[in-house]
């Protein structure tokens, strides 16, 4: 979808307007795009050094953290690729009119966490459930 809409430059979503108006929409849309370039721009970025640098280095210590510092680059590189798959499922959300609401309660996730978080897809309290239930999981493995 292209938008029509045009940003003031200076444009930042209100708890005062509508709620996902379609200026806040398309602001979120922005800042999801933004964010997946950056990311994609970062990628290639790595995966680019990752090809120039050899691990032929002489010395073993030089060759070990020559080592980890690709792994590091490759786990940060995972991580990107992860994050640009939620940016596209909630670009998916803006176009079909589900963005901004709670996945679990339909009720509205808010501007603020938006904000903190645009690909957030539960509201504060679904979440804190959905942490509360994982923790409870995970001290009884």
């Amino acid at each position: 979808m292209v938008s029509s809409i045009i940003l003031p430059p200076d444009y930042k979503p209100s708890k005062k307007e509508e709620y996902m108006n379609e200026m806040q929409l398309e602001y979120f849309r922005q800042k999801l795009l933004n964010w997946k370039k950056e990311l994609l721009a970062q990628s290639s970025d790595t995966l680019e050094e990752l090809r120039q640098g050899g691990l032929n280095q002489p010395d073993d210590i030089d060759r070990a953290s020559l080592e980890t510092d690709k792994s590091l680059d490759l786990r940060t590189k995972d991580r990107a690729r992860k994050l640009i798959v939620k940016i596209d499922q909630a670009l998916e959300r803006i176009e079909d009119g589900e963005y901004g609401y709670c996945q679990e309660t339909g009720e509205e996730i808010g501007v603020d966490r938006l904000m903190a978080r645009p690909i957030a897809t539960l509201c504060l309290e679904a979440q804190e459930r959905h942490e509360r239930l994982e923790k409870t999981y995970d001290d009884e493995a």
